[in-house]
C-alpha cells in the first residue's frame, strides 16, 4: 500500500469542464482499440497523418535483386529517413540493428518465386510478428488471379482475425492479376476489398482517376513505388498520389535503387510531409546527392 504520510486530499476535478476528446489521425481509425491506434500512430506521422514506408522486402519472392545485394550497406543507411520499415522476418532479425527503433510493418506471407507461378502464398505464424514488435503484418490480396484470388483473400481475412486478437493491424497489399486491367476501377475494387475485409492499411497503384480510389476506400491508402523511375517522375508520382488522397507512399525501388538513395528518401520525405512540390522536391535531392 501506498505510503500515507504526507497524503493529499484530491481537489482539481476540473468540474464544468468537458472532457477533452481527442480525433484520432488515421483514417478508419477511430473505433480501433488501443493497442491498434498505438501501432498506427507509429507508423503514421501524428502531425501530418502521412508516412514514408521503405519497402525492401522484394527478396522473399526475387532474391538478391539489384539494390538488395547488402542490406547491411544498402538499406540500413536509409532506415533513419522512413516513418516505417517494411520487411520480411528473416531480414529484419538478420540485418536491421534491433536499436534503429523504427516501426516495422511485417511481410506476413510467403509464397512462391519469380521462377514459378506467384501468389501462392501462406500465412506466417502471427506469434512470430509479436516476437518481432511488428506494428502492422503485410498480407497480398491478389484480386482477378483465378483460383489465387479466394486463396489470397483467405490468407487476408486469417490475418485481419489474428491481428484484431492481439491488436496488430493489417496492410492489404494489392497484387492485381493478369486479367484484371490496371485502372481506377479495378485498383478500386481491390483496394475496397481489402479493407471489407479488415485491413487497416491498403498498399495499391497510382493511376489515373486516384482520387476515386482513395476517397472510396475507408481505410488509408499508401502508394507502391513500383518500376524505377527517373527520380524527378517519381517525386512527381508522389506528389500527385498525396495530392489525390493517398496517406504516403511504400517505396522501394525507387529509393534503393537511386543514384543517391539517402538523397532520394529525404527528398521523398519532403514531398510526404512538406508539401514540397516535384521541381523543388528534386532540387534538394540534387543538393542532398553532392553531401
Amino acid at each position: 500500500m501506498a505510503d500515507m504520510d504526507g497524503f493529499r486530499e484530491a481537489s482539481d476535478f476540473g468540474v464544468g469542464q468537458t472532457a477533452l476528446q481527442t480525433s484520432f489521425h488515421v483514417k478508419g481509425a477511430s473505433c480501433m482499440t488501443w493497442g491498434m491506434k498505438d501501432r498506427l500512430s507509429r507508423i503514421f506521422n501524428p502531425k501530418t497523418g502521412r508516412t514514408v514506408m521503405l519497402a525492401f522486402d522484394h527478396g522473399f519472392i526475387m532474391g538478391p535483386t539489384s539494390g538488395l545485394e547488402r542490406i547491411d550497406l544498402n538499406i540500413v543507411p536509409l532506415v533513419q529517413y522512413a516513418d516505417c520499415l517494411m520487411c520480411t522476418r528473416g531480414i529484419l532479425r538478420t540485418s536491421i540493428p534491433a536499436n534503429v527503433n523504427k516501426p516495422v510493418c511485417l511481410r506476413s506471407d510467403a509464397g512462391s518465386t519469380v521462377l514459378t507461378e506467384l501468389n501462392r502464398n501462406v500465412l506466417i505464424d502471427v506469434e512470430d510478428a509479436i516476437r518481432c514488435n511488428a506494428s502492422a503484418m503485410a498480407v497480398m490480396f491478389s484480386a482477378g488471379d483465378g483460383e489465387q484470388e479466394a486463396v489470397t483473400v483467405a490468407n487476408l481475412a486469417r490475418a485481419v482475425d489474428l491481428g484484431n486478437r492481439y491488436g496488430i493491424p493489417v496492410m492489404g497489399v494489392t497484387a492485381v492479376g493478369k486479367q484484371m486491367t490496371r485502372d481506377a476501377r479495378y485498383f478500386a475494387l481491390a483496394s475496397r476489398v481489402c479493407a471489407e475485409n479488415g485491413a487497416a492499411i491498403v498498399k495499391t497503384y497510382y493511376c489515373e482517376g486516384f482520387e476515386k480510389i482513395a476517397a472510396s476506400c475507408p481505410v488509408p491508402v499508401v502508394i507502391a513505388g513500383g518500376k524505377k523511375l527517373p527520380e524527378h517522375e517519381a517525386l512527381e508520382l508522389c506528389y500527385k498520389a498525396v495530392n489525390d488522397g493517398a496517406a504516403g507512399v511504400d517505396m522501394g525501388r525507387n529509393v534503393f535503387q537511386s543514384e543517391s538513395p539517402v538523397a532520394m528518401i529525404q527528398a521523398v520525405h519532403a514531398v510526404v510531409h512538406d508539401g514540397l512540390m516535384p521541381d523543388q522536391a528534386y532540387c534538394l535531392f540534387e543538393e542532398l546527392k553532392k553531401r
